[in-house]
């Protein structure tokens, strides 16, 4: 007998998760055949590093690495964290309160509002974003206001239009630059704003920085904690997933201030049990060759920018060619809005994007192209486009 089964309604708040929808539909795609190209998750194509996983294979073989590990990660990995953030970015970090390792961070990003935020309080949450800003608050009790990310303030939130009585009740601030889906980023001025208003208000800003490694045509990615007074009042969360291109191996950190951090560990010593340790010595070989991966990896994701760009321009399609990040943002042809546009990508060429909306209501109207394809397979998807969408549909008001 079927039970009738009621979720909690914190459950009931939380909308669909795009992702999830997108890969049922990828799957139902290829039971009929389709031959998809697949540029809709930010899930890197290139392998980990062969010296990654040499290290992951020794350390596993040592049985000590095979009991319980520390809550906050081993002393190692967090002085690797620290030595990176010195060399990468001057930012100076201390490995024994200001570091703590992540099962990803998302799983941070994620627990960050349970040590921050009480029923009814508000988060800012950008708006086109990473979905799992305004989920977590939701689960946390909290209640998120959206910051409108629009193309004529470069997709930067506009912090003198909040509301004084807004900011009185906020108590994150969250931020993603190099921006996931727009791909814009941010300067020191910005984050100089950013730092006076968090002082102003007392809040935490959680900075989501994993593109950081990911620039093109001479562009630097900066890390909030480089401007003056960031690192007593924020946190900046980043991971080894899209620089090393280990998505699979859930090994992330967060820097910062270390009164914020204890409260993040304070979670998560009641919810996980830290990470295996033979995967924190694999994330200790990748943060000394980091940079020369970031280096190579961007070679790649250039190239195939380069592809789909003129592609894409080609065809009449209105964009900005990132700047930053492996992703591509685009404005959708006239008569359509974001759903209706990737679904007719999927059915019309079999390439599978994800809707501007379901990065938040400010994103519908564009759609985001992820450059996590061999070039062969963007040049494919370029002629698929260009074919399906030609003259005809450029009469639309492209």
């Amino acid at each position: 007998m079927r039970r009738d089964v009621v979720y909690a309604d914190r459950i009931s708040q939380l909308p669909p998760y795009l992702f999830a929808r997108i890969d049922e539909l990828k799957a139902e795609a290829r039971k009929r055949g389709v031959d998809l190209i697949d540029l809709s998750i930010g899930d890197p194509d290139i392998p980990t590093p062969r010296s990654i996983i040499d290290a992951l294979y020794e350390a596993a073989k040592n049985p000590s690495t095979h009991r319980y590990p520390t809550y906050d990660g081993m002393l190692p990995f967090r002085e690797a964290v620290a030595g990176w953030y010195a060399r990468s970015k001057g930012v100076k970090l201390n490995p024994e309160d200001e570091v703590i390792a992540l099962i990803g961070s998302k799983e941070g990003i994620a627990h960050i509002p349970f040590a921050f935020v009480n029923p009814g309080d508000y988060v800012l949450v950008p708006d086109p974003a990473y979905p799992v800003y305004f989920n977590a608050t939701i689960l946390a009790g909290g209640i998120p206001r959206t910051l409108p990310l629009l193309d004529e303030n470069e997709f930067r939130p506009d912090l003198t239009a909040i509301e004084p009585e807004i900011l009185k009740r906020s108590k994150i601030l969250f931020l993603n630059y190099p921006n996931n889906p727009t791909t814009a980023t941010a300067d020191g001025d910005f984050f100089r704003e950013v730092v006076d208003l968090a002082r102003e208000y007392d809040i935490v800003v959680c900075h989501d920085n994993p593109y950081s490694e990911i620039v093109f045509d001479d562009t630097r990615a900066m890390s909030f904690l480089e401007v003056d007074g960031a690192i007593e009042i924020g946190l900046e969360f980043n991971s080894l997933s899209k620089t090393c291109n280990m998505t699979g191996w859930r090994i992330g950190f967060a820097v910062g201030a270390s009164d914020l951090l204890a409260g993040l560990l304070k979670v998560k010593t009641n919810i996980d049990s830290g990470i295996f340790e033979a995967v924190q010595w694999a994330g200790i070989r990748a943060l000394e060759i980091a940079d020369e991966v970031a280096r190579a990896n961007t070679q790649i994701y250039k190239e195939r920018r380069d592809v789909l760009c003129r592609g894409l321009e080609g065809a009449g399609f209105e964009f900005k060619p990132p700047a930053a990040t492996f992703y591509v943002w685009v404005r959708v042809p006239g008569g359509y809005d974001s759903i209706s546009f990737a679904e007719a990508l999927l059915s019309r060429c079999g390439i599978v994007v994800t809707p501007g909306v379901g990065f938040g209501q400010h994103g519908e109207g564009f759609v985001r192209f992820a450059l996590t394809e061999p070039v062969e397979r963007i040049e494919e998807a370029v002629e698929r486009i260009e074919e399906a969408f030609g003259e005809a549909e450029k009469a639309k008001d492209l």
